[in-house]
């Protein structure tokens, strides 16, 4: 009883004009850090979406903004559409909103949108970044620790900082708790169904369930940038209770239709321009790169580098400079954020799959013991060097990633035109169509049921209506 006392109190707050009329003016410094941020975080990040369905997103941001009381809010709310293929949203506390295409190809309704673009507004309403900075800066990593965090990094100094304030947006339940409570809210005042929280909530979930599943074979791991947000059955439940106590739920907008038209033809997982992971082998067949990383190992593919990790160490490929040497000095410097060079023996020089290249390994004391810093550096032509920098526990080496370094190759044009983005096709049902012969186009290979159930919100046994609309993730052409 006290429970529902508490959570009816807590949406009648949320439901109140006065509420909404408190106005909350950003800081001044925070606007001109996300002004400085946001175009080196896009292209971090994927790069931003543009065209219609980019306009359609910020739209319904700024309808559940409006109620925010986020002073001048259609001015001082930028709401950006990423091509990430991380199932993530989150915000700048400067007022810079972002959401993630592979987040999108979860939702089924434009209520689904407008809760996750309000839940990120509810956390620049309620100022929570700067509440998990007075956290934060109770804490000064190690050395050790700066070199694993940074092999996560680009190594460019403004990237390097961007990363780092965003790592701060990892919120505390409590926070989590109270965003979703704002983004109800706003939810309720822009006019939607508030049963949008609860349905985005369990898109997500069944999500994480699939992707712990398929883990092992699909070798994706999720980066850390995208655990901003502590996902459990409670806030689900929540969610619910909440939009439950408000009396409108189911009576809201939607917007299905409309939503599942823009979601037409929106890329699912990578994007062919910034290379593809097929089980344990990446390739980008623009620059015709192909390698596999060693069993159990999990891959990360981001904008200009793949980061490799497993129970023996970890590791990442990227471009350097054209010269061999010049690329092993900047892996070893960017190890430690430019913060000083490690001394490493002199590279040895040996050929690789047809490929001049250049090898060594230098011993790190660490507050947690030694560790082996490890660097192989490939002449891929006159003007292209690629590199994989590896660390591994002390007296490791290079032993555990050697079949990986070994499988760099060139792929041929054929093989470099096969390759096709995923995207989300909406299917409107017919009379012969069954689940299971929905879910059998799904372009994968495993797992075909699970992953078009979870991506509808469905079961084995759900009934099928001619008329009704699903999504299927299927080949589909490049963009031009």
């Amino acid at each position: 009883m006290r429970r529902t006392i508490l959570l009816l109190a807590a949406v009648a707050l949320a439901l109140s004009p006065a509420a909404a009329q408190r106005l909350h003016y950003l800081d001044p410094q925070d606007v001109a850090e996300a002004q400085r941020d946001n175009s080196t975080l896009i292209q971090e990040l994927g790069g931003a979406e543009t065209g219609p369905r980019a306009a359609y997103v910020a739209s319904v941001g700024h309808r559940v903004g409006a109620y925010s009381g986020v002073a001048n809010s259609s001015q001082a709310l930028h709401f950006t559409t990423l091509n990430s293929a991380v199932a993530n949203a989150f915000s700048l506390p400067g007022g810079y909103v972002y959401v993630t295409r592979q987040l999108m190809g979860l939702m089924d309704d434009e209520s689904e949108l407008a809760f996750a673009l309000g839940h990120e507004v509810g956390h620049i309403a309620a100022d929570h970044a700067h509440i998990r900075e007075q956290y934060a800066e109770r804490a000064t990593p190690s050395i050790f620790g700066q070199i694993i965090g940074a092999i996560f990094g680009p190594g460019v100094a403004d990237v390097l900082e961007a990363r780092s304030r965003l790592d701060l947006l990892s919120f505390s339940r409590e926070q989590e708790y109270e965003a979703d409570t704002l983004g109800l809210r706003y939810l309720v005042q822009a006019g939607y169904d508030p049963g949008g929280a609860a349905r985005m909530l369990a898109a997500l979930t069944r999500e994480n369930a699939l992707e712990a599943r398929v883990q092992g074979r699909t070798n994706r791991q999720t980066p850390e940038w995208a655990s901003t947000h502590p996902l459990s059955e409670n806030r689900l439940q929540r969610a619910l209770a909440e939009a439950q106590a408000t009396g409108r739920l189911g009576r809201g907008a939607r917007n299905r239709d409309q939503f599942l038209g823009e979601l037409e033809g929106v890329y699912v997982d990578d994007d062919p321009a910034q290379g593809v992971i097929d089980g344990p082998t990446f390739t980008h067949p623009d620059l015709r790169i192909q390698f596999s990383v060693p069993q159990g190992y999990l891959m990360s593919n981001g904008t200009d580098a793949v980061t490799i990790s497993g129970s023996a160490g970890k590791a990442q490929f990227r471009q350097g400079p054209p010269n061999l040497d010049q690329s092993i000095a900047l892996a070893f410097l960017t190890l430690t954020r430019g913060q000083f060079q490690i001394p490493h023996p002199a590279p040895q020089r040996t050929t690789i799959n047809g490929m001049p290249a250049a090898i060594t390994t230098a011993r790190v004391q660490t507050d947690s013991g030694p560790i082996d810093a490890s660097v192989v550096a490939y002449q891929w032509d006159s003007r292209r060097v690629y590199y994989f920098v590896m660390l591994t526990p002390g007296g490791y080496g290079l032993r555990p990633f050697l079949p990986m370094i070994n499988s760099l190759r060139r792929i041929a044009p054929a093989e470099a035109a096969a390759i096709r983005p995923r995207v989300i096709h909406v299917e409107t049902v017919r009379s012969r169509d069954t689940v299971q012969s929905l879910a059998s186009r799904m372009a994968y290979r495993d797992y075909k049921l699970e992953r078009f159930l979870s991506l509808n919100g469905m079961s084995a046994s759900s009934p099928l209506t001619p008329g009704d609309k699903v999504k299927l993730v299927i080949y589909g052409a490049r963009r031009s």
